[in-house]
């Protein structure tokens, strides 16, 4: 199951070094097949006997080797990027807030943009990059910083109150995940990716359509409430595409530092998320 996320879309991501853990694959060292004990401290030059007792003691009252010690990712590992990229998200956020003018835009469209380009080169580059994580957290967290002060000076608190539903729904579709209800099928992904690719086409031609003269507004009146109403829908169902991909990376043993590739696709759902969560206060509240 490949996520519709387009984080998670890339090819080669979350995947196995050939070889791991592999008892019966290529030829190992020495000229043993297999042996999973080549290359180690347990591996016997040709010529020589049997392990000795101490060495055969060692081998099996040892301690195992954990994820750490294999450079493996773990869902802790997952956590802590994740944390560190919405820390990033939230300090960008929090420059554009106490250092732009109200109602300056330029510079919020610019991060915007640099923040899209940033996230298209690490969706295409095999390698992740934390360092590229971490600027696409910096200048995305700056354009919807200078977005939230713009709102939240005409509707006051609306910032936190996307915050929470932020959480809400995060948490809500963590639970319909983790307890079954929701079963993550390949129909199910390729309904939802076809709804997110079409949702985003629409958005895209309005808003040339807007800075043309023309296009429909989508932070008021019914439609507004519609387009809030399936971005927050889509967020969610990116979650639980991000969800199913990181639990099934980890099953497959992928690469510690492919947990930043999973931080860049949980920051990249739960900021869309948030975003539409705006969008849909906005109309709710009915002051813009």
């Amino acid at each position: 199951m490949r996520s519709s996320n387009p984080v998670f879309s890339r090819e080669g991501s979350f995947t196995r070094e050939p070889g791991y853990a592999g008892f019966g694959g290529t030829a190992q060292a020495g000229g043993q097949h297999g042996n999973p004990y080549a290359g180690t401290p347990y591996a016997q030059p040709q010529g020589q006997g049997p392990l000795t007792d101490e060495q055969l003691y060692q081998m099996y009252n040892g301690p195992s080797a954990g994820p750490g010690a294999t450079e493996r990712m773990t869902l802790d590992d997952v956590v802590a990027r994740t944390a560190i990229s919405l820390l990033t998200v939230l300090a960008g956020g929090a420059v554009a807030w106490f250092t732009l003018p109200y109602g300056s835009f330029g510079p919020a469209v610019g991060a915007a943009l640099v923040a899209m380009i940033v996230g298209l080169v690490i969706q295409f580059r095999n390698k992740i990059s934390p360092a590229l994580v971490l600027v696409y957290a910096a200048f995305e967290g700056f354009f919807l910083g200078a977005i939230s002060h713009y709102l939240n000076t005409l509707m006051e608190g609306i910032a936190i109150q996307a915050v929470l539903g932020t959480a809400a729904v995060s948490g809500a579709t963590l639970f319909v995940y983790k307890s079954g209800r929701l079963r993550v099928s390949p129909k199910y992904a390729r309904i939802g990716y076809a709804v997110g690719l079409g949702f985003s086409v629409l958005l895209l031609i309005n808003w040339i359509a807007s800075m043309a003269g023309g296009g429909l507004s989508t932070w008021s009146g019914p439609l507004g409430l519609v387009v809030g109403l399936v971005g927050v829908a889509l967020g969610a169902f990116y979650l639980t595409m991000d969800f199913t991909e990181i639990e099934q990376a980890i099953a497959r043993g992928a690469q510690q530092e492919e947990s930043w590739r999973a931080a860049f696709g949980l920051t990249f759902s739960l900021v869309w998320i948030y975003f539409e969560m705006l969008r849909l206060i906005a109309v709710l509240r009915g002051d813009d």
